[in-house]
């Protein structure tokens, strides 16, 4: 019997047995609850006197969870529909108003939640620090309903809830414009209102006598007992008087715990044989002894059972993949324990249920680099649903406390899961590994104590979930992360926030690795087969840069003599003067061409940087250049690393037929990019930065040079490979943002990323809304 059917009180009970007034059905999914639901409408409506905060909390296995859904029912317009509302108390039923906001935490950090209630409502937020108050300064009020803060949080050791009650709920609650109401656990509880002016804060303790009902919980017990809500007919169920009975019996034993009280009735039902109704000396009280008792009536050894549920309690995210489950239960316990697993689902059944979730991501393979507006053929985008798969799951998170306290050694039993997870990948190849092999690995390897010893494979960084390893990395004193983890650490911002898939990832970590000098850990990512939109060329960190762009120096002769600039067409000499008028003869005009192509030829293409004056390596910006005072000018190569000692007058920029004629242009936002094959009218390359691009150029060969106020890099992104000529389909005209090449997009939109549908008229949009950090400048 399930949650559902044991929940589901009798709509023809009798309101005396439910704690109700008289002449009143109890609500259909609560059946009892009546003062906490008459308060909570109360608050709905704002009745004079009642708290504009309240604070849903008990202790595990209460009901809390499923009597925050039972009131939401009577919130929703649409759901009321369905409701007997004639038929309840009218004061436990509040007025027909708009349905109050439900931001769901579970899985969540703080700042994503922060950014689903900023998405809710369409506000205008660029940070996080900015949703709150611009919640507050609203001239409406706002009603939000938060449920399920315990289960916050992409990894459970990172202890997300607290974060969330201290970052958002108390920052909520302050804030007067503000409705809330939130189901929090105990020990978080009063930290919710504590700063509030009296009367605006209440706590409502499902534990304590008042809230309590224990009339309410036999209702409950009875109804899930009885044959005509699918209970099986036995001599207890059939009898009305022996059903209310033994209902009251296991309500006392649980003591108000709807969790006790239903795994008792399950355990019941699902081995009825053996169970005498006149002895209840045995009924659970908790969680922990519903386990026991469970195995005991089927003849087998407690521990056992554990043992079979300890992956699952274990297990992070969703639940436990059904195809894991022997594996991880084999490391718990150091023996092989499939038998006990083929043949334990009665002895099991009572506490595990399996969920259905869809199959998020595309295969590594099939993976590009479609972020940020860029486009591949025949790709799917991570993150769509791609079909779905079972997980295995706790009934309830007491019951995996509960499994969890019996554990001799909970870390030695995650070391061992963790080492069988990290075997399971095929050939250390992590994009063949079970997604949640990729994505909850570091998890447990946190719980286990042993994190920092796997944070150096940069294939692992690329393909795991950004957001569960950034939060367990964070958990990690900082010290004791070696260098390529604290460059993840400082890029994880990044990846979190475009929301980007692996190949994406991939490259944002290459250029981080280049940036911190750990070049083999860039080279380990192109060894991956992710086709990397870039490769780091170079990287050079100057505090304050002000602008960058490319161009090239003229050969210089072993004498010392600089040779003549080469054409300012960049090499396309021409043998006409300005008029069209011949100069010169033809063996003139050959030498004269040969020598120009020979000149180009030699040339070596540079970056020029525009640097504060002082800056090591560079040279003064001339005095008579006014606009330019307190700034110099540093000239780098191009294709490589190292400075150039040469005057930068002598450096020649492409001219614009050059440029309109080569086979990428670029486009630039405040603190994103993007590179466009100009024949296809599609983005090829997109790269995002934590700080706002100061400069940046493209050369004709590919070469991008970005420049932020922390310093300079260059990526060279591949050129289109030569095809079909396609449509002609013109680029964007200019309507916000100009890159220095001249080529234009629309100012962005705060919308989240997305593909243009109409590739002749794309929108750059800023990166997506559900970083960690939540900052979406």
């Amino acid at each position: 019997m399930g949650d559902e059917e044991f929940m589901n009180a009798s709509d023809n009970a009798s309101d005396e047995e439910h704690g109700g007034p008289v002449g009143y059905a109890p609500h259909p999914h609560i059946g009892g609850r009546t003062a906490v639901l008459r308060a909570l409408a109360a608050w709905r409506m704002q009745w004079p006197g009642a708290p504009r905060v309240v604070v849903l909390t008990g202790s595990p296995g209460s009901g809390r969870s499923r009597l925050v859904t039972g009131f939401l029912m009577l919130c929703d317009p649409e759901y009321r529909k369905q409701l007997p509302l004639d038929d309840l108390d009218p004061t436990i039923v509040p007025p027909d108003l708009p349905a109050p906001a439900v931001p769901d935490p579970r899985g969540l950090t703080a700042d994503q939640f922060l950014w689903t209630i900023a998405d809710h409502y369409g506000l205008g937020a660029a940070r996080t620090a900015d949703i709150v108050p611009e919640l507050a300064a609203a001239t409406d009020p706002v009603t939000i309903v938060v449920p399920d803060v315990d289960r916050a949080g992409p990894v459970r050791a990172t202890d997300e809830p607290a974060r969330l009650v201290r970052d958002v709920l108390k920052p909520l609650a302050a804030a007067g414009t503000v409705q809330l109401l939130a189901d929090v656990p105990r020990e978080l509880a009063a930290e919710v209102i504590e700063s509030l002016p009296a009367g605006q804060g209440q706590v409502i303790d499902l534990d304590e006598p008042r809230w309590a009902d224990p009339a309410g919980l036999v209702l409950q017990v009875e109804t899930s007992l009885d044959p005509r809500r699918g209970a099986p007919a036995l001599p207890y169920t059939e009898d009305p008087g022996a059903r209310r009975a033994l209902a009251e019996a296991v309500a006392e034993r649980a003591d108000g715990s709807r969790l006790t009280a239903q795994l008792a009735v399950q355990c019941i039902l699902m081995r009825p044989e053996g169970f005498d109704p006149a002895d209840t000396s045995q009924l659970p009280a908790d969680a922990g002894e519903a386990l026991d008792w469970h195995a005991r009536r089927l003849g087998a050894d407690p521990q056992t059972l554990r043992l079979m549920l300890a992956a699952p309690a274990l297990a992070e995210g969703e639940g436990l993949p059904i195809e894991l489950w022997v594996t991880l239960a084999n490391a718990v316990a150091g023996r092989d324990m499939s038998r006990e697993i083929a043949d334990g689902m009665l002895l099991a059944g009572p506490f595990v249920e399996p969920v259905e979730v869809p199959v998020q991501g595309a295969p590594a393979e099939q993976e590009g680099v479609e972020q940020e507006g860029v486009e591949h053929e025949g790709a799917e985008q991570e993150g769509a649903a791609t079909g779905s798969r079972t997980l295995l799951r706790l009934v309830h998170p007491a019951v995996a406390d509960a499994v969890r306290a019996g554990l001799a050694d909970v870390r030695g039993a995650q070391t061992r899961i963790a080492m069988a997870l990290l075997e399971a990948v095929p050939q250390q190849d992590w994009s063949r590994a079970d997604p949640y092999i990729r994505d909850h690995l570091a998890a447990h390897t946190l719980a286990a104590g042993l994190l920092p010893q796997l944070l150096t494979d940069p294939a692992l960084f690329a393909h795991a979930d950004p957001v569960t390893l950034r939060a367990a990395v964070e958990a990690v004193p900082y010290d004791t992360l070696g260098a390529p983890a604290r460059t993840y650490l400082r890029t994880a911002p990044l990846l979190t926030r475009s929301q980007a898939p692996v190949g994406m990832r991939a490259a944002l970590l290459e250029t981080a690795f280049v940036e911190d000098g750990l070049g083999p850990y860039a080279d380990a990512l192109h060894a991956l087969d992710l086709d990397l939109p870039w490769r780091t060329l170079w990287s050079v960190s100057l505090p304050g840069v002000i602008g960058v762009t490319v161009g090239s120096l003229p050969h210089v002769p072993a004498d010392g003599a600089a040779a003549g600039p080469a054409p300012a067409d960049g090499g396309q000499e021409s043998d006409a003067s300005s008029d069209g008028v011949s100069t010169g003869d033809a063996s003139s005009g050959d030498a004269s061409s040969s020598d120009a192509r020979a000149a180009a030829a030699a040339a070596l293409p540079v970056a020029v940087v525009l640097v504060p004056e002082g800056t090591p390596g560079s040279r003064a910006v001339p005095a008579d250049d006014a606009e330019a005072g307190g700034t110099a000018v540093l000239v780098h190569q191009l294709l490589g690393p190292g400075s150039v000692d040469a005057d930068p007058a002598l450096v020649l920029p492409p001219s614009e037929d050059v440029r309109a004629a080569a086979p990428l242009a670029l486009s630039r936002g405040v603190d994103y990019l993007r590179v466009w094959d100009r024949r296809r009218r599609t983005v090829v390359a997109a790269l995002i930065s934590d700080t706002p691009f100061t400069g940046a150029d493209l050369s004709p060969e590919g070469v991008l040079v970005v420049a932020t106020a922390r310093g300079v890099k260059a990526l060279q992104i591949p050129l289109p490979v030569p095809g079909p000529e396609p449509e002609p389909i013109p680029l964007p005209e200019p309507a916000g943002d100009t890159s220095a090449t001249g080529v234009s997009v629309p100012a962005p939109v705060p919308a989240a990323p997305a593909t243009p549908s109409d590739p002749a008229h794309p929108v750059d949009t800023p990166a997506g809304p559900h970083g960690r950090e939540g900052d979406r400048s």
